[in-house]
């Protein structure tokens, strides 16, 4: 008995020093992608990360001709992770885009295995996985979400959706949309009538949604304001943000969300 004590007790002292060091010195950060297979993603630790406490994670699909390069190093969104506890995770697209177009895309299974791949090294709370993405990277968020999506946290997408008819066979705990009225990249998704409402329609008939709540407008920054609608559902909670401009990643946006979503105060960057 004596000796299995002092083999758990090794075993686990081993298990903490893993964490406690961190990464080991052969493991990927930042600009350095981290092989699964031959595909790659990135990795964005979080500010003064003491090795050992369990984070949050942002997995975030890149847009249209970027890798997860420039992901970790974009101040709109590994600025927001790294300031608040969160390790960002950038998958590379192959021809670096994304396969979102149908079900059952390979891609999908990648970012799950890039997800397990993670929880390898890093310690992860299961319970705060969150899925962003940009332009093409935001319908390949959604596109993961709708087919793997039942451990997601939170969906937070910018710019882009897939058809408001797809059948999801899973759905995040909630969704935070934001598109800008003016796109000339990914159009608007107007709903019938133009219906301003219509880019979240598949998640709040997912999650029976009643009459959605106007909260008024909100910005980061002076030059760039959004009206929120929410919806409080049976199945979980949906926000659309909508601003005037175009097809970009809002200063602040990805921020502010975080900071709702884990109860922190809000800050900015």
């Amino acid at each position: 008995m004596k000796l299995l004590f002092l083999v758990l007790s090794s075993l686990f002292f081993q298990t903490y020093a893993v964490f406690a060091m961190g990464p080991t010195q052969d493991a990927c950060t930042d600009q350095t992608p981290c092989r699964i297979g031959d595909r790659s993603y990135h990795v964005k630790l979080p500010d003064d990360w003491d090795g050992v406490t369990p984070m949050p994670v942002l997995l975030h699909f890149h847009g249209w001709q970027r890798q997860g390069s420039l992901i970790v190093r974009h101040q709109r969104i590994s600025g927001a992770t790294r300031r608040r506890g969160v390790l960002l995770v950038a998958p590379n697209g192959l021809g670096r885009s994304w396969d979102f177009w149908r079900a059952g895309t390979p891609d999908v299974a990648f970012a799950r295995a890039v997800l397990e791949d993670v929880r390898k090294t890093y310690p992860v709370i299961d319970g705060q996985i969150f899925v962003s993405g940009y332009s093409w990277g935001s319908n390949m968020a959604w596109r993961f979400v709708c087919e793997d999506g039942a451990d997601v946290a939170a969906l937070l997408a910018i710019s882009g959706t897939l058809s408001q008819a797809e059948d999801c066979a899973t759905a995040p705990g909630q969704v935070r949309q934001v598109y800008g009225l003016n796109d000339q990249v990914l159009d608007f998704p107007f709903g019938p009538g133009g219906d301003t409402e219509y880019p979240v329609y598949l998640w709040r008939e997912k999650f029976g949604c009643g009459a959605g709540t106007p909260e008024g407008p909100w910005n980061a920054r002076d030059f760039l304001t959004f009206r929120r609608t929410t919806w409080d559902c049976d199945g979980g909670s949906v926000s659309l943000d909508i601003h005037p401009g175009g097809h970009f990643i809002p200063h602040g946006w990805i921020a502010r969300q975080l900071d709702q979503i884990l109860g922190l105060p809000y800050s900015y960057p």
